[in-house]
């Protein structure tokens, strides 16, 4: 490999680490909504995951705990889903077709 391909390919790997950042960032800012029980939990997360907030219906206070405890559980799981569908698409074009990156689905 010439000292020019060599100073080329630097060059293109420089530009991925930058839009490879560039799409973290995006992704710390992505904000999703997962529900369940037809939006009577709600849970707010963001694209690291972390859970901002969490909103029960007050009319499921009076119901059975292990109810609620199963809402909660899959409006965090239907938020994941919903995290992962947004980091696809930030990343979607950057990398060749049937490559994704590490943790990626």
């Amino acid at each position: 490999m010439n000292d020019n391909a060599m100073g080329q390919l630097m060059e293109q790997a420089k530009k991925l680490q930058g839009n490879v950042q560039q799409a973290h960032e995006k992704i710390a800012a992505i904000e999703v909504v997962g529900e369940s029980g037809g939006g009577m939990v709600k849970i707010t997360m963001n694209g690291r995951h972390d859970v901002r907030s969490v909103r029960i219906d007050p009319t499921l206070m009076g119901d059975d705990r292990k109810i609620i405890e199963d809402l909660i559980a899959a409006a965090f799981n239907d938020g994941v889903r919903k995290v992962e569908s947004e980091t696809r698409n930030v990343f979607a074009g950057m990398m060749p077709p049937g490559m994704t990156f590490p943790g990626m689905r």
